[in-house]
């Protein structure tokens, strides 16, 4: 893991509003039409890649080896798609686990908090030229992932995980987690438009939901902040596009409880227990 240089980054929010909503990522039970594989069919010649089952979910941080044999045995984990049930049932790398109905993987879980600059996409894909991928490739070995999106322009805060329970929490629209934006605009936001998206906007026959909207204390009426719970920044566009504004800077500076103390443009961080845990009980 690489060491954090430089000087300590401002994440100081704004706004009197708080994310609201409780509750966590619910685990999907497996399909009550799956049958249990035959066993016959269960069975593989060896290879040394291939781990046992029960050891492949105590990696991945569900539970102990003996807790797992317990979930393989009454039908809770699928390999593949296919139940299984057999005791010492070995799996590969490459094989799809999922543990009551969530895709798991023996992998530590990981989480790492960028501060995303200008100029990089927010994908996994190799062929759209400089992506925050570039930017975390030194964090960890984990395959993780970027929740949601920030615009090539955009920057500030920017969460990657392999943890699947964190990725649907961030991803729910009942649960999930509020991120504030600060942005900048054209030209001033008039009162009576900042009172359309308090109340919920309607775009296209649907009515966009914002947790906060409010102006900037001691910045001219351009310079906005937003809360909303929304895993990209394509939605905040399509507000103030509606109502005639163009966006000329969208800077994430709050993703639940996490700031961008510490983390100068263009470093991260790896998330503590206690900040994933906090994340988890918004």
């Amino acid at each position: 893991m690489s060491k954090q240089q430089g000087n300590q980054g401002k994440g100081k929010p704004f706004g009197k509003g708080k994310p609201s909503g409780k509750g966590s990522a619910n685990r999907k039970p497996f399909s009550k039409g799956s049958a249990p594989v035959n066993k016959n069919k269960q069975k593989r010649t060896g290879n040394s890649d291939e781990i046992r089952l029960n050891k492949y979910i105590s990696n991945s941080g569900m539970c102990s080896r003996r807790e797992a044999d317990m979930h393989i045995s009454i039908g809770s984990v699928t390999v593949n798609g296919k139940v299984v049930t057999e005791m010492g049932y070995k799996v590969k790398p490459t094989d799809e686990v999922r543990f009551d109905g969530a895709r798991i993987t023996p992998e530590k879980k990981t989480y790492v908090l960028l501060n995303k600059p200008k100029g990089f996409a927010t994908t996994t894909s190799e062929h759209k030229g400089r992506t925050v991928m570039d930017l975390v490739a030194n964090a960890t070995n984990a395959n993780i992932k970027p929740i949601g999106r920030l615009g090539r322009n955009a920057t500030g805060l920017l969460l990657f995980t392999n943890d699947e329970k964190v990725v649907k929490k961030f991803t729910n629209s009942s649960t999930g987690v509020a991120r504030l934006f600060h942005i900048e605009l054209d030209k001033n936001l008039k009162y009576e438009d900042l009172k359309k998206v308090q109340e919920g906007l309607k775009v296209e026959g649907k009515t966009i939901q914002v947790e906060e909207i409010s102006f900037i204390d001691g910045t001219p009426k351009n310079q906005i902040g937003l809360r909303i719970k929304n895993t990209g920044n394509t939605v905040i566009r399509t507000i103030f596009e509606t109502l005639s504004y163009d966006i000329i800077k969208i800077d994430c500076v709050m993703i639940g409880t996490l700031t961008k103390k510490d983390i100068p443009r263009g470093h991260w961080k790896h998330l503590t227990t206690q900040e994933i845990n906090n994340l988890m009980m918004l």
